[in-house]
């Protein structure tokens, strides 16, 4: 490796990156995508620029009564039930690392000098690509947090409403590039330098985002209209959607419970939550999604709810424990702390009725070469990786979910 010019030396990379991470690519994928595991991918080919997925919006009911003497009763005309085809549009999200010739120069070929010279940036690629998806799935099109009133925001420094602020979005983000809108205008784009977890101030570098004011939204730099339908702005559709009319349809239609006053996340709240679930058909188990903030409420009252038969697992139903357990209407519930979750509001989902449709799940291989990993920087010594996913967040019966919305954290 005289010289870093040339296909040889990308050659040799890639082979040494498929030599050492061939089978330790489940190790470098993070833990905590909560969402991304907990919905499964769906590959499907597009028709034009979408995808399709046919869905049952209403039953039969050409359905004739009668009694036991009437005889060769006349039967009502079919009434057939709805099948709708959904439109699901795909959105890419690609994130480059770069390395430098250094880097690699010194790996000499061997396969554990090149591991260490490339573990770190792979894996914090990783990271990273599957946190800006997990904010996708649960907030696409619906902004990652909105400027408090009070203190009044600056250019350089402004405060997230309590209710829009999740620290998992935020945790790390230094550096990050963020728009700022009111409504549908660009008020300007600045760069992250540091957030307070705790009082959810964000301190912007350099002049930071003239114009700032209470209200406005916050979307990562690029992003507004570009990204898919977000699992949050799902449960909240009333109107047309993968190009299917909720006004038509009311099975199709988004479902919350919005307390009638702000008040904490309680066993007594998610059951009435579901409630609404059930009138809609909701009979399978559920999964509950919280800010961790809400989870001390929780578990104040877990005991008398706690599951104390044959499957009573401490990860369960402990203090402190990763999610908690409990029979309601619909049959099981799970509720579970996500910090990637905003403070004003919780998910009741059924997961059996959601997918990730797209072509492609995240993945570090190059399009068509599928033994390609590496590019050549044109314009700077070193070399680069692209980490690459196109999908969509998708759920075939929204009405049975159910959006809890006006919660606070005490």
């Amino acid at each position: 490796m005289a010289d870093f010019a040339g296909a040889n030396q990308i050659t040799t990379l890639d082979g040494l990156y498929k030599r050492v991470y061939a089978d330790k690519l489940e190790n470098i994928i993070p833990v905590g995508k909560k969402v991304a595991e907990m919905i499964k991918f769906l590959a499907k080919s597009r028709t034009g620029e979408s995808y399709q997925q046919a869905i049952t919006l209403g039953l039969e009911h050409g359905v004739t009564y009668a009694t036991s003497d009437e005889g060769a009763f006349a039967l009502n005309d079919a009434e057939a039930g709805t099948v709708k085809q959904a439109s699901i549009k795909g959105y890419q999200l690609l994130l480059r690392a770069a390395m430098s010739y250094e880097s690699f120069f010194r790996t000499q070929g061997n396969e554990q000098a090149f591991e260490e010279a490339t573990k770190f940036v792979i894996q914090n690629m990783m990271d990273s690509l599957y946190k800006k998806l997990e904010t996708e799935l649960l907030y696409g099109q619906d902004g990652i947090g909105i400027l408090d009133a009070s203190p009044a925001p600056t250019a350089t420094s402004f405060k997230i409403t309590d209710a829009e602020f999740a620290p998992g979005i935020w945790a790390g983000s230094r550096n990050m590039k963020i728009d700022l809108y009111n409504g549908v205008t660009l008020i300007g784009t600045g760069k992250v330098q540091r957030v307070d977890l705790d009082s959810k101030v964000v301190t912007m570098q350099g002049v930071g985002i003239v114009g700032a004011a209470a209200a406005h939204k916050i979307y990562p730099a690029g992003a507004f209209g570009k990204q898919m339908l977000g699992m949050k702005k799902i449960m909240e559709n009333t109107g047309l959607m993968f190009g299917i009319d909720a006004a038509q349809y009311e099975l199709w239609e988004g479902t919350q419970f919005n307390l009638p006053v702000a008040d904490v996340l309680s066993f007594a709240v998610v059951q009435q939550a579901i409630t609404k679930g059930v009138e809609k058909g909701l009979d399978k188990d559920v999964t509950v999604l919280c800010n961790p903030g809400h989870w001390d409420d929780l578990l104040t009252e877990q005991a008398a709810l706690r599951m104390y038969d044959s499957s009573y697992s401490k990860s369960q139903a402990e203090n402190g424990s990763n999610s908690i357990k409990f029979h309601s209407q619909n049959g099981m519930v799970e509720i579970i702390p996500y910090i990637h979750v905003k403070e004003g509001h919780a998910f009741v989902i059924c997961p059996d009725d959601w997918r990730r449709i797209g072509s492609t799940d995240v993945t570090l291989k190059r399009p068509g070469q599928p033994d390609k990993y590496f590019l050549e920087l044109s314009s700077h010594a070193g070399v680069e990786l692209r980490g690459y996913c196109d999908q969509a967040i998708f759920c075939s019966k929204p009405g049975r979910q159910v959006l809890i919305t006006n919660l606070k954290v005490s």
